[in-house]
C-alpha cells in the first residue's frame, strides 16, 4: 500500500511542478521514510513515468523526461558520429578505465610484462576454443584473465561494431529520444559502453540501460567499468546487471516495454539448444518488447556461425517475428537457402594501447584484432521492413531461383547486396540475394571491366537493393554456386 501511495504522490507533485527535489514529497505521504528509501521505491517506475531523477548530495532533482518520439540526428550530431568512424578507436578515457581495472584485478601495472604474458595466453586459449566444433566448443568467461583477454582482444571490435548498428538505426529513424534498452548476455558491458559512447555525441536523448549476465567475473568488470564511463553522460541511466542464465531467462525476469533488446555474440555460444529452441527462447522474451521495439541479433562472420545464424533468423520469422534488415523479400516469398553466408564489413579500427602492448612480441599477428565483420539481423513484432520495394508484376527481371535456366546467357536481376567485397585485386566478388534461391549466388566484377556504369556495386551499402542489367550467368561446379559476371556493358543501379 505504501508503494502505491508514494507513486501516486510522485505523479501528483510532478503534474504540479516541472522541477522539484524528491525530498519534497515527504510532506505528502503518511509514512516516515528517508529520501533514499523513497528513491528505492520509485526508481523502477521513473522511466515509464517519463521522470528523471538526478542525484544531488543526499537528494534527487526530479525533472520531466523526454517523450518517446522518433530521434532525429542533427547535422552536428551526424558530423560527430562520422568523425568517430573516420578513425575509429576505443576512446582514451575508456581505455584508461579498462587499464585501471586490469591494475586493480592483478595488483600489478596493466602493462607489466607478466600481466601481458598471462593475457596473451588467455587470448590464445579463447581463440583455440572458439574454432572447435560440437560439444568440445566451450567458451567461458568465468576466470579473471579470460575477462581481461576479452577486454584486450574482442572488446574493441565489438564496441565499435555496435556503434555502427546504432548509427544505422538512428539514420533510419528507428531510435527514440527516450529509450529503454536491454542487453542480454552483456559480458563486461560491451554493448552498454558502446551505447554510452554513442550517446556522448547526442545533444538531446535519454536511455535506461538494463542488462543480464551469468558470470560473476563479468558482473564485477561491468560494475567497475560501465558506471564509471557513463557517470557524466546526461540522460543516461545504467542499472546493475541481473544475474541469470540466458537459457533459463523468463519474461518476468526482464523489464516491460523494451525499445531495444540485444543479443550480441551470445546465442552461438549456447550449444545445448537447437536452432528452433533458440528461436523459441527469443520469441518468448520478445513479449516484453514495445510494439515498435527492435530486437538486435549479432553473431560472428565466420562461415559456420554466420550460416547457422541465418537459419535462426528464418526460424524466428516462422515464429512470427519480422525481419527489418538486412534481408528483404522483394519477390514477396520466404527465403529457404541451403546455406547463406552473409555479413557486414566496416573499416578497420585502430588498436588500443593494450592491444599494441600485447602485439609487441614475436607473434604480433596473434594479438591484433582490428577488422570489423559481423552477421546481424534486426527483428520486429510489427513486420516493418527497411526495404519496402517489391518487384513489379510483369517485370523483366529473372529470379535468382531460376539462374540455372540461364547459364551462359545474359540476364537482368534485382537483388540485395549481402556482403562486402569477398574477392581480390583482380576480381571484386559480392554475395547477392533476392529471397528466392536455395543456391549461393555471387556477382563478380573483374577490375579491367570496371566502368562508371557498374562501379556502384563496390560502394553500395550492405542490404541495398540493386538492379543488375546485362550480366552473364556462370555455374561454379566446385562451389555449387552461380556467378553473375559484370562486364563493361553491364549496368548497376540502386532501387529508390
Amino acid at each position: 500500500m505504501a508503494k502505491n501511495n508514494i507513486l501516486s504522490t510522485l505523479k501528483y507533485v510532478s503534474r504540479m511542478k516541472k522541477e522539484f527535489m524528491l525530498s519534497e514529497i515527504k510532506d505528502y505521504i503518511e509514512e516516515e521514510m528517508s529520501t533514499q528509501d523513497i528513491y528505492k521505491v520509485v526508481s523502477p517506475f521513473l522511466f515509464d513515468l517519463k521522470i528523471n531523477a538526478t542525484p544531488m548530495d543526499d537528494d534527487f532533482r526530479i525533472t520531466p523526461g523526454l517523450s518517446r518520439e522518433k530521434m532525429e540526428l542533427s547535422d552536428e550530431e551526424k558530423e560527430k558520429i562520422l568523425s568517430f568512424f573516420g578513425s575509429a578507436v576505443v576512446p582514451g578515457q575508456l581505455q584508461k578505465i579498462i587499464e585501471n581495472y586490469i591494475t586493480l584485478k592483478t595488483t600489478k601495472d596493466w602493462d607489466d610484462p607478466m600481466v601481458l604474458e598471462k593475457i596473451r595466453k588467455a587470448i590464445v586459449a579463447q581463440k583455440n576454443a572458439y574454432w572447435k566444433s560440437g560439444k568440445s566448443r566451450i567458451i567461458s568467461y568465468e576466470k579473471g584473465y579470460s575477462i581481461l583477454a576479452y577486454l584486450a582482444y574482442q572488446f574493441p571490435v565489438y564496441f565499435v561494431q555496435f556503434e555502427h548498428i546504432l548509427h544505422s538505426l538512428a539514420s533510419d529513424g528507428m531510435l527514440k529520444k527516450r529509450m529503454k534498452i536491454l542487453d542480454i548476455g552483456t559480458g563486461p558491458g560491451t554493448v552498454p559502453l558502446a551505447i554510452t559512447d554513442f550517446y556522448k555525441r547526442l545533444d538531446n536523448a535519454e536511455a535506461a540501460i538494463h542488462s543480464v549476465e551469468l558470470y560473476d567475473e563479468n558482473i564485477e568488470a561491468y560494475d567497475a567499468i560501465v558506471p564509471e564511463y557513463a557517470k557524466k553522460v546526461s540522460g543516461l541511466t545504467v542499472e546493475k546487471p541481473v544475474k541469470a542464465n540466458l537459457v533459463d531467462l523468463k519474461p518476468e525476469d526482464i523489464p516491460d516495454n523494451i525499445d531495444l533488446m540485444i543479443f550480441s555474440n551470445v546465442l552461438n555460444e549456447i550449444r545445448e539448444l537447437t536452432i528452433d529452441q533458440k528461436a523459441e527462447l527469443v520469441k518468448k522474451l520478445s513479449s516484453k518488447l514495445a510494439v515498435d521495439g527492435n530486437i538486435i541479433l549479432i553473431e560472428p562472420a565466420d562461415r559456420a556461425n554466420s550460416t547457422e545464424f541465418r537459419k535462426l533468423t528464418l526460424a524466428l520469422k516462422l515464429q512470427g517475428l519480422g525481419i527489418y534488415s538486412p534481408c528483404s523479400f522483394i519477390w514477396c516469398q520466404g527465403c529457404k537457402p541451403d546455406e547463406c553466408w552473409s555479413f557486414e564489413q566496416k573499416e578497420d579500427i585502430n588498436p588500443t594501447r593494450l592491444m599494441k602492448k600485447l602485439a609487441d612480441c614475436e607473434e604480433a599477428f596473434r594479438y591484433l584484432n582490428t577488422d570489423i565483420k559481423y552477421s546481424y539481423a534486426i527483428m520486429r513484432k510489427d513486420n516493418l521492413s527497411k526495404v519496402s520495394y517489391k518487384v513489379p508484376l510483369k517485370s523483366k527481371f529473372a529470379r535468382l531461383a531460376d539462374v540455372n535456366k540461364h547459364v551462359g546467357k545474359r540476364i537482368n536481376v534485382v537483388c540485395s547486396l549481402m556482403s562486402g567485397d569477398l574477392g581480390d585485386s583482380k576480381y571484386s566478388v559480392y554475395k547477392i540475394c533476392d529471397g528466392t534461391t536455395r543456391k549461393q549466388v555471387y556477382t563478380l566484377l573483374p577490375s579491367h571491366h570496371e566502368v562508371p556504369e557498374n562501379e556502384l556495386i563496390k560502394t553500395a551499402g550492405y542490404g541495398t537493393v540493386l538492379e543488375l542489367f546485362n550480366v552473364l550467368v556462370k555455374y561454379n561446379e566446385d562451389k555449387d554456386a552461380y556467378n553473375l559476371l559484370l562486364s563493361r556493358n553491364s549496368t548497376v543501379a540502386k532501387v529508390e
